[in-house]
């Protein structure tokens, strides 16, 4: 179990929040700039019948996010630490996976965030994206850092989906259409499925929330009622982020809107709000990316370090771990291509490794759970998916393959 130096001395008035903070740090870390480009890109292309790869994403996720959140939270061990038990030294080759590919991720969260603030008051990206990571490591830097991460997460995460929600309301979607093509779609794309799939449990977001859980102190198999309602909240959290996204475009574009090739979710923004579209599309835009920039930071450091490292120590680790993202954005000016198709091909391959770790520890090590019986019904889910992000890895190996040719 994580000691009083690091996760299990939460303040009993903050365990809530810290519980909400959980959930809500892996909804706003799986809702980052590239969510916002998918959802709009896949909207477009497939129309109404986008609702059914939303909502077959959704269950996936959920039975990704029920054993993660279920092992790691039982065994009290984070999910580097579980796989140095199952096999020493994979657990540290997860973690450079989890922390190469959050860094070059974290420099397009630091650009999607000056980008905001550019939409927002038009400030220079780079401004905004250095402003924008001094207050992510101010989050760090106070005396009482675990409460703010917790509160500005939750308070964004609302945000995004108020403001996103009257969007939706106000470009008038066709609600009938989308519910039928959710059960009974015009056309499935498998491309569209595994790629929102990869986006929302993908590289380290498939452990943001987990691993926050460990700082609350809800650990064990006591716990596992509300480890369970919190992992399914905050998938649902993402998921409605996506559905009120879907809908707002679809609207739009039912319309007969033409959207801008160079920034369509700004032109749907606009087409429905009108000048004022562009400030709302600039707040959720920020407010997605700072947030994500919290949650890679936060999820990265936390492979970095274990159960027993001081939380100070982490909390300067996570600093710097902004810091260097935000300055190789200023010098950069975005993550290069090249780069995100390696992180994301990184990212494709740490869902398979982390998760077969999950799955060996739910079925063969009843010792590291505590002796805790792990439900059937969650092992057979999980197989079932397991199969699936073996296929996410295969395709992001042609990714690296992409790169050496």
């Amino acid at each position: 179990m994580p000691d009083a130096s690091t996760a299990a001395q939460e303040r009993p008035g903050s365990a809530r929040t810290a519980l909400m903070g959980a959930m809500f740090l892996m909804a706003t870390s799986a809702i980052g700039p590239g969510f916002i480009t998918q959802t709009t890109d896949f909207t477009v292309k497939l129309g109404a019948a986008f609702a059914f790869a939303i909502l077959a994403s959704i269950v996936i996720d959920i039975a990704v996010q029920l054993n993660v959140w279920r092992v790691v939270g039982v065994a009290g061990k984070r999910a580097h630490e579980l796989g140095n038990e199952v096999l020493p030294g994979i657990g540290w080759a997860l973690a450079f996976l989890v922390v190469t590919g959050g860094l070059v991720f974290n420099i397009g969260n630091t650009s999607g965030a000056g980008l905001g603030t550019n939409a927002m008051f038009g400030l220079d990206p780079r401004i905004g994206g250095a402003v924008s990571a001094l207050i992510a490591i101010g989050i760090f830097l106070s005396k009482r850092a675990g409460v703010a991460l917790d509160r500005i997460v939750v308070l964004l995460g609302l945000v995004m989906i108020a403001m996103t929600a009257y969007t939706a309301i106000v470009s008038q979607p066709p609600l009938g259409e989308a519910m039928r093509n959710a059960v009974l779609p015009e056309t499935v794309d498998f491309l569209a499925i595994t790629t929102i799939v990869g986006g929302t449990v993908g590289g380290y977001i498939t452990y943001a929330g987990a691993h926050r859980l460990l700082d609350t102190g809800v650990t064990g198999p006591d716990n596992v009622g509300r480890i369970t309602r919190t992992s399914v909240y905050g998938i649902l959290v993402t998921g409605i982020m996506r559905v009120l996204l879907f809908l707002a475009i679809l609207g739009v574009t039912i319309g007969g809107v033409e959207l801008a090739a160079d920034n369509p979710t700004a032109s749907a923004f606009e087409a429905a709000l009108g000048n004022v579209g562009l400030v709302v599309f600039g707040t959720i835009l920020w407010a997605a990316s700072i947030t994500s920039v919290i949650g890679a930071a936060y999820t990265s450091v936390s492979f970095l370090t274990t159960s027993k490292t001081v939380r100070r120590r982490q909390n300067l680790l996570t600093v710097g771990f902004i810091a260097l993202s935000a300055f190789l954005f200023v010098v950069l000016g975005a993550a290069p291509v090249t780069l995100l198709v390696f992180a994301g091909a990184f990212n494709g391959l740490i869902l398979p490794i982390g998760f077969t770790v999950v799955l060996w520890v739910a079925w063969m090590r009843k010792d590291l759970l505590g002796g805790y019986r792990y439900p059937w019904w969650l092992k057979i889910a999980g197989l079932a998916v397991w199969l699936l992000t073996l296929y996410l890895g295969w395709n992001s190996l042609g990714g690296l393959a992409d790169l050496w040719s």
